[in-house]
């Protein structure tokens, strides 16, 4: 897989991306976006939570999710759950947060 990286502001936030070329495909951090949508400092806490909850509802979308390698803020790659743009969007429609309000 060729992977170019780039970081993606939101806000003033950064956003993780990765373009896939094989799937011509953007994957973006999914705590990331929970971070800026839900204001929380927390955010793989809640990611957790609502993976637990979707599982709970029988929803197929976090058995979908991937992982890949993600610079993080201490300049180490970690693997890191990520979202197509489709996904995010069904994700995005699961969280209840103050800037949807």
């Amino acid at each position: 897989m060729n992977q170019q990286d780039a970081i993606q502001l939101f806000e003033n936030k950064k956003v993780r991306t990765v373009w896939d070329s094989e799937q011509e495909k953007w994957f973006i951090s999914i705590i990331d976006v929970i971070e800026i949508l839900t204001e929380s400092d927390r955010p793989r806490k809640y990611w957790s939570d609502l993976k637990n909850q979707l599982v709970k509802e029988g929803s197929q979308l976090s058995e979908n999710i991937g992982q890949l390698k993600m610079l993080s803020s201490d300049g180490k790659f970690y693997k890191t759950d990520v979202a197509d743009t489709e996904q995010l969007f069904r994700l995005i429609q699961s969280i209840p947060s103050p800037k949807m309000i």
